[in-house]
C-alpha cells in the first residue's frame, strides 16, 4: 500500500508539474500573441484618383516609390478568388490563423527530409509575414509567423485578411497587390480577368522576381500552367478552358499605370495629402481619346507651341476633360504647367458677353446698324485686327467679323465695370495689373482670363444667360448665377451659330467664337452646342510671340475635332419668349442704329443743298452793263423733310413747296445767300456768284 501509495503521489506531483508547465507555456503563448495584436500597422496604399464612374484616372506610388492599392473582394473576379484559395488556402475560412492539417503534413515532410519541403502557410501567416516584413525559411521564423498569424485573426475578420493579402502579396519589382499587378501587366482591373490571367496572378507572388512575366517568360508560364493544372484537376476549369487557358500569350512587358487629367490630379493631391480616394467629374473615355488627339495635334505644331483643352457640361458646370499640356514630360513645351490656368491675354473672346450685355440693356438688337468705321473713346482709338474696316453694318455682321471698333462703342456704353462684374458672376476670375478699374482696352484683350474662365463665362451663354460654378469635383448640386438675360444669351447664341437673321427657332449646331491676343501669343476658340462647351488654347507657354497664331486658322480646327470625338453634336435650344425677330424698320427706332451709326443718320437727314453748290460762278444770261437775264437760276435740295422753304439774301422766294425742286430769277449780277429750311426746322445754306 505504501508503494501504491507513493505512485499516486509521484503520479499527482507530475500533472501538477505538467499543469503548471502547460499553463505557463498557454500564459506565455498568449502574451506573445497579445503583444503581437498592437504590433501591427495599417499598410499605406497609394491616393487613387476616379472619374464620374469610379473609374480609375491616375493612380501615384507610395513615398517608398512602390505601386500598391487599395483592395477587396468586391475589386477582384471572383475566380481568381477561388483559385487563390484553391491553391494557397482551402481551409482559409474555418482555421484560427494556422491550419493543422497543412502543418502537419509540413512538420512530417521537414521531419523526413531534414529541411522545410513546404511550408504549410496559410494566407493569414503570408499576410503576417508581409504586415512584420518577417524573414522567411527557419523554424523561428515560421514561429513568429504562427504566433502573428493568431494575433491577426483575433484582431481582424477574414474579410479584412483577405483585403490585406490582396493589397501586400509581391509581384516583383515595385509592384504589390493585385490591383497594380493587374493594371501593370494587363492593363486594366482585377474585376475581370481571364483564366490565364488569374492563375497568372495566384502563381506569381511564389517567387515574384523569378516568375516575372516581363523578364522570365517561360518560367512564368511555366508556373502559370502549374496552377491551371491544378484547377483543372480540381473541377474549377474544363479541360477546354485551361487548354486555351495555357495557349494565351504572357504580358510582354509592364504597362504604365493609368495617368489621365495628370494636372487635375496632381493639384488636388496636393490641395489635400491625406486623401487616398478623389473622384472628379471627368469622363474617363473622353479624357483618354482627347489626350491621345492633344499628343497626335501637338506633333504637328512647331515647338515650343503647346496646347490645352477644357470641355464642361454647360447645365451642371461639371468639367468632363480637362487637358492642361499635351505630354506632363515633355520638357520642350513645359508639359508640366496647366495651360488650361495660366492667365493669358483672351483677345476677341470677350465680345459676345459684351454685344449680350448691350443687348439685355436695350443700346443694341442684332440686328441694330452699328459703325465700324475709324474713330476714338475717350481717348482710346482702337484698330481692326485686319486695318480695314466696313462701315454701317448690323450688330450681328460685325460680331460674326470680329469688328473692334463696334464692340468698343457698346463697351462704352455699357460700362467695363459691369463687364468685369458679369465675368465675376460666372465663376472667372479676371487679372487686371496695375488698373484699379477697368478701362475700355479690356474688351480687345487687355486682361488676364483663364481658359477654365472663358469656358466658364460661354458655359453661362449656352445655358441661356446662367453661369453654373465650374468645378471638376462632384459635389452638391449648386445654384447658377446669371449673368445675361434669356434674350440676350440666345441673340449671342444666335450669331455666333452664324445665323444670317434673327428669326425664331435654332440656329444651328455649334455656336463659337476665336480670339487672337496681341502679338500672336495666343490663339483662342470657345465653342458650344446644346450640352458641352469646348475651350481651347494654344501658344507658347512663355507667352512668347508666335508668328500666324491665330484663332480662326489655328484654334478653330482643334475646337471641331474635340466635337467629333465627344459624339453627335446637341441641338442649340429654341429662343425664349421675347425674343424680337425683326430688322430694319421693324425695330423700335431706338434700336435700328446704335451711336454714331444713328448719328449719321441723323447727320444725313439734314437737308443739303445741291445746287448750286456753295462758291459756284453761276451763268444765267445777263446782257452787258448787267441788263436783265433771260433764264433762272435752278434751286434743288436732298435729304430734309419737306416741305421746304428757299431764301435769298434772307428773303423768301418759295414758300412750303413739297418739291426737291425750284428755280428763281434773280435781277441782277453779283453773289446771292441762298438757303433751304425743311419742315424741322433744319437749314443749309450756299454763296454763289450769279452772272
Amino acid at each position: 500500500m505504501s508503494r501504491l501509495r507513493k505512485w499516486a503521489q509521484g503520479g499527482l506531483l507530475a500533472l501538477l508539474l505538467a499543469i503548471v508547465v502547460v499553463g505557463s507555456f498557454y500564459s506565455a503563448f498568449e502574451r506573445a500573441v497579445a503583444t503581437r495584436i498592437a504590433g501591427f500597422a495599417t499598410p499605406v496604399t497609394g491616393v487613387e484618383v476616379r472619374d464620374r464612374n469610379g473609374a480609375l484616372l491616375r493612380a501615384f506610388a507610395n513615398d517608398d516609390g512602390g505601386w500598391r492599392l487599395a483592395a477587396g473582394a468586391e475589386d477582384v473576379d471572383p475566380r481568381y478568388l477561388a483559385m487563390l484559395l484553391a491553391w494557397e488556402d482551402k481551409r482559409f475560412a474555418e482555421h484560427p490563423g494556422v491550419d493543422p492539417v497543412a502543418f502537419g503534413r509540413a512538420l512530417w515532410q521537414s521531419a523526413r527530409h531534414g529541411r522545410i519541403v513546404s511550408g504549410g502557410s496559410t494566407l493569414t501567416m503570408q499576410v503576417a509575414r508581409m504586415l512584420g516584413r518577417l524573414p522567411t525559411g527557419s523554424f523561428a521564423a515560421k514561429t513568429e509567423q504562427i504566433l502573428s498569424a493568431i494575433a491577426l485573426e483575433r484582431s481582424q475578420d477574414k474579410a479584412a485578411i483577405l483585403s490585406l493579402y490582396l493589397e501586400l502579396a509581391p509581384y516583383g519589382g515595385n509592384l504589390e497587390g493585385v490591383r497594380a499587378a493587374s493594371l501593370s501587366f494587363f492593363g486594366k482591373q482585377p474585376r475581370r480577368l481571364t483564366a490565364a490571367e488569374a492563375a497568372l496572378l495566384v502563381a506569381l507572388p511564389q517567387s515574384p522576381e523569378r516568375y516575372r512575366p516581363d523578364r522570365f517568360p517561360e518560367r512564368a508560364k511555366a508556373a502559370r500552367d502549374r496552377v491551371l493544372d491544378r484547377m483543372e484537376a480540381l473541377g474549377l476549369l474544363d479541360a477546354d478552358e485551361a487548354e486555351r487557358a495555357r495557349r494565351e500569350a504572357m504580358p510582354p512587358s509592364r504597362r504604365p499605370l493609368p495617368m489621365l487629367a495628370a494636372h487635375a490630379a496632381e493639384r488636388l493631391r496636393a490641395a489635400e495629402p491625406g486623401r487616398k480616394i478623389i473622384d472628379l467629374t471627368i469622363d474617363k473615355a473622353v479624357q483618354a481619346r482627347l489626350e491621345a488627339y492633344a499628343k497626335e495635334k501637338a506633333a504637328t505644331l512647331r515647338k515650343p507651341v503647346s496646347l490645352a483643352i477644357v470641355v464642361a457640361d454647360h447645365a451642371t458646370g461639371e468639367i468632363v476633360a480637362d487637358i492642361g499640356s499635351p505630354d506632363l514630360f515633355d520638357r520642350e513645351r513645359q508639359g508640366f504647367v496647366d495651360l488650361t490656368r495660366a492667365p493669358r491675354s483672351p483677345g476677341s473672346t470677350l465680345k459676345p458677353l459684351i454685344y449680350g450685355l448691350a443687348f439685355e440693356r436695350g443700346v443694341a438688337h442684332p440686328e441694330s446698324l452699328v459703325d465700324d468705321s475709324p474713330g476714338g473713346f475717350s481717348g482710346y482709338t482702337p484698330q481692326n485686327f485686319d486695318r480695314d474696316f466696313q462701315g454701317i453694318i448690323t450688330a450681328r455682321r460685325a460680331l460674326q467679323l470680329s469688328r473692334n471698333l463696334p464692340a468698343v462703342e457698346l463697351l462704352s456704353a455699357v460700362g467695363p465695370a459691369r463687364l468685369v462684374y458679369r465675368m465675376r458672376r460666372a465663376g472667372a476670375k479676371p487679372e487686371l495689373g496695375d488698373r484699379s478699374l477697368p478701362g475700355l482696352a479690356i474688351g480687345l484683350g487687355g486682361i488676364g482670363l483663364t481658359l477654365e474662365d472663358l469656358v466658364a463665362i460661354y458655359g453661362g451663354i449656352a445655358h441661356g444667360g446662367v453661369a453654373m460654378p465650374l468645378h471638376i469635383e462632384p459635389g452638391a448640386a449648386a445654384t447658377g448665377k446669371r449673368i445675361l438675360s434669356p434674350q440676350a444669351a440666345w441673340y449671342v447664341t444666335s450669331i455666333l451659330a452664324g445665323a444670317t437673321t434673327t428669326a425664331k427657332g435654332s440656329p444651328g449646331t455649334i455656336a463659337h467664337k476665336t480670339g487672337t491676343s496681341y502679338g500672336y501669343r495666343d490663339a483662342w476658340t470657345v465653342g458650344y452646342d446644346g450640352r458641352h462647351v469646348v475651350g481651347v488654347w494654344l501658344g507658347r507657354p512663355d507667352g512668347a510671340p508666335v508668328e500666324g497664331l491665330v484663332g480662326e486658322a489655328s484654334a478653330v480646327p482643334v475646337m471641331q475635332d474635340v466635337f467629333a470625338r465627344l459624339g453627335p453634336p446637341a441641338r442649340l435650344a429654341g429662343p425664349p419668349p421675347g425674343i424680337l425677330a425683326s430688322a430694319g424698320s421693324g425695330l423700335p427706332p431706338p434700336l435700328r442704329r446704335m451711336g454714331r451709326a444713328a448719328e449719321r443718320a441723323e447727320a444725313g437727314l439734314k437737308p443739303e443743298i445741291v445746287f448750286p453748290p456753295n462758291a459756284a460762278r453761276v451763268e444765267v444770261g445777263f446782257g452787258e452793263g448787267g441788263s436783265a437775264g433771260t433764264g433762272t437760276l435752278p434751286l434743288k435740295v436732298r435729304n430734309g423733310r419737306p416741305p421746304f422753304t428757299w431764301y435769298v439774301d434772307g428773303r423768301p422766294v418759295t414758300l412750303g413747296t413739297l418739291e426737291r425742286q425750284s428755280s428763281w430769277q434773280p435781277a441782277e449780277p453779283g453773289f446771292l445767300s441762298i438757303s433751304v429750311v425743311d419742315a424741322t426746322g433744319a437749314a443749309a445754306a450756299t454763296r454763289v456768284f450769279v452772272e
